[in-house]
């Protein structure tokens, strides 16, 4: 076949064919009287044959190296190739984000633009303290949007900036929530204690049935946060991870206060009771146990409270009998 007929054929333009022949890729086996390329069809699979690496993004030097050699190896060249795709990858997305950050916050004019750049600059800046400050001084007084607030959230690591973050977080738009609420489903379990934490922060019932749902995830952090937060919102959902962290010792100051709230103002004393003296009778408490157990009790209504407190103070650990005893006494009258 004449050079014309296989570029129909084999989709490939005649002038990358002959740039092929002259890198002596894909040389024709013969030519005719009149001095023209003649391909044979061993010379046609050889030209898909580069297509088909060419596709795989391998160069042409590279894919000569490895028509030639019969003992070549592709795992080490794949391997390679994997690694630029993926670094490829990675730098599409990040400008993804950052078009669709500048995008959200819906320039004026391409100063706008700029400062925006300029904020988000700021944001992923590797020193924790500018980007601390560029959320509190955002460039060009230019707002940072919901969604790149959210996106910054999730990826922090430090708690000062942390803390900054779900502060302005909280305060700005509609998409605030919905930016940081699929950081609540990451398979990053760090993301996820972000996310709760930003969430924690938000006011509003879509806040609360995203931390209630939390409440089911597999890491206690997760679950404290939610069930924290839930708590102080008044939610009764909250009781029984709050009643498991008195007993394990995960923020039980704080779950205890917390536990004695819900029981005077959400109407559930009885069935907070029934959890924390559940786990009093349950085998194999230990004194530390029981310690904790006691002085959430303590935070309970004295009506409620004072049997299980006069039933510690009997207690055969003397430790626990002891703060059970102090605690049963300066209960309310």
């Amino acid at each position: 076949m004449l050079i014309g007929e296989v570029a129909r054929r084999s989709g490939v333009s005649a002038r990358m064919l002959r740039h092929y022949d002259s890198l002596g890729l894909v040389r024709p086996t013969g030519r005719t009287s009149g001095g023209y390329r003649e391909y044979t069809a061993e010379d046609v699979r050889r030209i898909f044959h580069v297509e088909s690496l060419r596709s795989l993004g391998l160069s042409l030097g590279q894919i000569r190296r490895a028509l030639a050699d019969p003992d070549f190896a592709p795992s080490v060249l794949v391997g390679d190739l994997i690694r630029q795709s993926e670094d490829r990858l990675g730098r599409e997305q990040e400008l993804l984000k950052r078009l669709r950050a500048v995008d959200d916050s819906a320039p004026a004019g391409w100063h706008d633009v700029l400062r925006i750049v300029a904020l988000l600059h700021g944001l992923t800046s590797p020193n924790a303290a500018r980007r601390q400050q560029a959320v509190l001084s955002p460039a060009g007084d230019v707002p940072a949007s919901g969604r790149m607030l959210a996106e910054a959230v999730l990826a922090e690591s430090d708690p000062h900036v942390a803390d900054t973050l779900r502060w302005a977080l909280a305060r700005a738009g509609d998409d605030a929530l919905a930016g940081v609420a699929s950081g609540a489903y990451s398979e990053d379990v760090e993301v996820r204690r972000r996310a709760v934490r930003a969430i924690a922060a938000m006011p509003g019932a879509e806040a609360s049935a995203l931390l209630a749902a939390a409440l089911d995830d597999q890491d206690p952090g997760v679950r404290g946060h939610a069930a924290l937060s839930l708590g102080t919102r008044g939610e009764t959902t909250a009781v029984p991870t709050l009643v498991a962290m008195v007993a394990d010792g995960v923020n039980d100051v704080e779950a205890g206060e917390i536990l004695g709230k819900l029981a005077r103002e959400a109407g559930c004393g009885e069935r907070i009771m029934d959890g924390l003296t559940g786990r009093l009778h349950e085998r194999g408490a230990d004194p530390a146990v029981r310690i904790r157990l006691a002085q959430a009790l303590a935070e309970m209504p004295a009506a409620l409270a004072r049997d299980a407190l006069e039933r510690l103070a009997k207690d055969d650990d003397p430790t626990v009998a002891l703060v059970a005893s102090a605690l049963t006494g300066a209960l309310a009258p």
